[in-house]
């Protein structure tokens, strides 16, 4: 699904955890104890290195609490199986393999987070904090689907500050970029929490609501401009009336259901033609005067 035509064909895939939580537990200690009885009959220094998997693993799941976690009963154990503590064997002191359990864990732990940040920062955009234009295409094209499986309805709302040229040559780019700042933390703290929103250009928003119907997400976009409108914003150091920022809103609603869904249309065109809708309802909200929220017009 591509909502604007750009070059790169990479499409977003959005990595999941090796383990879920629920079963990472039972996995773990399951393993820490297969490791032990294994450990108990051959004292074999191969087989107490298989130590570091349930330790890693706990430590990619549960960050560095159960990474740590993980290495203590880990050392534990290998204790309990080889009754030896703090003495030289296998060539290598018992004090610097516990050293090197807890090290795995923490190391395991912060690389699983260095992952997560990462990841959020490919899935987000600077300077408004919601998703990015490759994040929300994907999104997109799960609602779709979803909402064709459950026969439900999906809203699509595109909107844009109005005026910020004149605000970015009265008043200079900071100004502008603090007012787009705004209306994205407007849209993170006032959507429905199963909606998603993204910036997709300089001043331009796009929100996908599922189970929402066109009634229902006029209702929404009506209480969004009241909020930006009524907004005294301080920008680049200077105050600003109330009044000052207003939003123009278009909405696309569809139900798929047997009568209006095709069984040859593909996903990728269902959320296409949406987006095209809304982004016609917002260019006549624009030519309407802004300030304004315009429902598109049947297809």
């Amino acid at each position: 699904m591509r909502l604007t035509h750009s070059r790169s064909s990479r499409s977003l895939i959005a990595d999941a955890p090796l383990i879920s939580s629920a079963w990472a537990v039972p996995v773990i200690v399951a393993a820490l104890l297969a490791i032990f009885a294994l450990d108990a009959a051959t004292y074999q220094a191969p087989v107490q290195h298989l130590y570091y998997l349930p330790i890693v693993l706990a430590g990619v799941t549960f960050r560095w609490r159960g990474g740590v976690a993980s290495a203590l009963a880990a050392i534990a154990l290998y204790h309990v199986a080889n009754p030896h503590p703090l003495t030289w064997r296998a060539e290598e002191p018992d004090v610097l393999q516990i050293a090197v359990f807890i090290a795995a864990g923490i190391v395991s732990a912060k690389l699983a987070d260095d992952t997560r940040r990462l990841r959020r920062m490919a899935l987000t955009d600077d300077l408004t904090g919601l998703h990015n234009l490759r994040s929300f295409e994907a999104r997109l094209q799960m609602m779709v689907a979803a909402a064709r499986e459950s026969g439900t309805s999906l809203s699509l709302m595109v909107l844009d500050l109005d005026r910020l040229k004149s605000l970015n040559d009265e008043h200079g780019h900071l100004a502008g970029a603090e007012a787009v700042r705004l209306v994205g933390r407007t849209l993170a703290q006032s959507l429905p929490p199963h909606a998603v929103a993204c910036r997709y250009g300089g001043d331009e928003f796009v929100v996908a609501i599922p189970e929402v119907d066109e009634r229902e997400a006029m209702a929404i976009a009506e209480s969004l401009g009241r909020e930006v409108h009524a907004a005294a914003p301080v920008l680049a150091g200077l105050a600003h009336p109330r009044g000052r920022l207003s939003i123009s809103v278009g909405i696309a609603s569809r139900t798929f259901d047997g009568a209006s869904t095709s069984a040859t249309e593909s996903i990728d065109h269902a959320g296409e033609q949406l987006f095209r809708d809304a982004d016609a309802a917002l260019y006549a909200a624009k030519n309407g005067g802004r300030n304004r929220i315009s429902l598109a017009c049947p297809t």
